[in-house]
């Protein structure tokens, strides 16, 4: 293979426990009213299923940074990879409630680990001036698995006329795909040479990857890991010099979940029923919110390394606070709402995926150093899967309670504080070295 191919062969490898990562996130969306008239749960029950995924996602988000720097990056998407096969034959075989939460349970361990280490992998492989791109590919298949999970869903459930076991189980399918490709992908010279001072096998990589670059990339990375201690602990992150990345991954992470993304990803059908649309219609909404997630995030992708990541965390921070006042009107004229909330949570989406979708996990992957990059990775994505699951699991409860007036208001208020956090405290990251992004770490 031409060496100038490996390296986008290498980041899709990855990428695709992204799309995994989607299709596992929104698989239940279709499935949900299903499983709650089957096992007849109580809200709270329900909020349970649907969320014990996120659960899951917290939970490995939050240790994904042990296996990623005690056994490296490629045999920890390796461990994701099996954890998603055995979650999606399991879920599908599931014989009761308990049985089904242990399996979804899985899988989002599985989504948490993710998170943390095929971000950091392409980062930490991609050369400066593509780093952006290839990250954001990840995200770009975080959102085409979430619409292949909603067109899955729609042909397998409304077409076929099959049972949920089989929109579940057919996860199983691109997992073995991923396992396979993940045979494929070299260790990421960063931590051979700081987990392992394997310099000669990272030297063989990344005269792959940027020849031109690659002794003054070793010098850097050496030069990085000079004062790292033979090895870390979390709580390393907690160091006084960490402060400013830690804060900005923390806020970054917050403001992403309390836009409102995943209570929509996971219950767009019932949100288009709140506003009057028959189900069938509503699913069929669905995957056409899918559809513009994975359009926009690829308008975000080719953005991203030629205006920055602060300029379209501006831009979609303007259009999502809009949107989500439209649509917070839009349910206060209950007996007009219909077709206009599908229209402005399509354009909700759009704003969202070109920014904060094809921006997070670029920027949080970008902005700690070398030695405490897998913990601070790690405590991101912990962030981010923590507010997710909080968010899904209560989101029935407060749509019920208080009306979607009122929960589409604080989304949008949530992105005017996000709008001063871009404009006050986000430094742009585009076009420079990881090794010198390390001032963003000085206290």
């Amino acid at each position: 293979m031409n060496n100038k191919y490996k390296l986008i062969i290498w980041s899709i490898s990855a990428a695709l426990g992204g799309f995994l990562f989607g299709f596992d996130t929104a698989v239940i969306s279709g499935v949900e009213q299903t499983l709650q008239n089957l096992w007849q749960s109580t809200t709270l029950e329900h909020g349970l299923t649907v969320s014990i995924a996120l659960i899951g996602t917290v939970l490995g988000s939050l240790i994904g940074g042990y296996p990623t720097e005690r056994l490296g990056r490629r045999s920890s998407l390796f461990i994701v990879a099996v954890l998603y096969v055995i979650s999606a034959l399991g879920s599908a075989y599931a014989i009761d409630w308990v049985t089904f939460l242990i399996f979804r349970l899985l899988g989002g361990l599985g989504v948490g680990i993710s998170s943390v280490v095929a971000p950091m992998y392409i980062s930490e492989i991609a050369p400066p001036s593509k780093r952006g791109r290839l990250v954001a590919l990840f995200q770009f298949n975080v959102v085409f698995g979430i619409l292949m999970a909603y067109l899955s869903n729609y042909i397998i459930g409304d077409i076929l006329g099959m049972n949920w076991r089989w929109m579940l189980g057919i996860e199983a399918i691109p997992a073995l795909v991923f396992l396979f490709l993940i045979l494929g992908i070299p260790e990421s010279p960063r931590w051979l040479i700081l987990n392992r001072n394997l310099v000669s096998k990272a030297k063989e990589t990344l005269s792959i990857i940027d020849p031109q670059n690659a002794e003054n990339t070793i010098q850097g990375i050496l030069s990085s890991g000079k004062s790292q201690s033979e090895k870390n602990s979390f709580k390393d992150i907690f160091n006084e010099d960490y402060r400013k990345p830690l804060l900005l991954a923390v806020l970054f992470a917050v403001f992403n979940q309390t836009s409102g993304i995943n209570a929509i990803i996971y219950y767009a059908p019932r949100i288009f029923e709140m506003a009057g649309l028959g189900s069938s219609i509503a699913l069929l909404s669905s995957a056409g919110i899918g559809l513009v997630n994975l359009i926009f995030t690829l308008v975000g992708l080719l953005l991203i390394d030629r205006f920055g990541r602060r300029f379209l965390m501006t831009v979609g921070s303007l259009g999502l606070i809009l949107t989500l006042l439209l649509v917070a009107f839009s349910f206060l004229q209950q007996n007009t709402a219909g077709y206009s909330v599908p229209i402005y949570l399509f354009l909700f989406m759009a704003f969202f995926a070109m920014s904060q979708g094809a921006v997070i996990w670029v920027f949080i992957s970008e902005i700690f150093p070398n030695r405490v990059r897998a913990n601070g990775q790690a405590l991101g994505s912990f962030t981010h899967w923590l507010l997710a699951a909080l968010i899904s699991f209560s989101f029935p409860y407060f749509a019920e309670t208080f009306g979607g007036a009122t929960t589409f208001g604080f989304f949008a208020l949530m992105m005017v504080l996000q709008l001063l956090f871009v404009r006050k405290l986000m430094p742009e990251t585009r076009g420079t070295a990881l090794e010198n992004l390390e001032p963003i770490s000085i206290k």
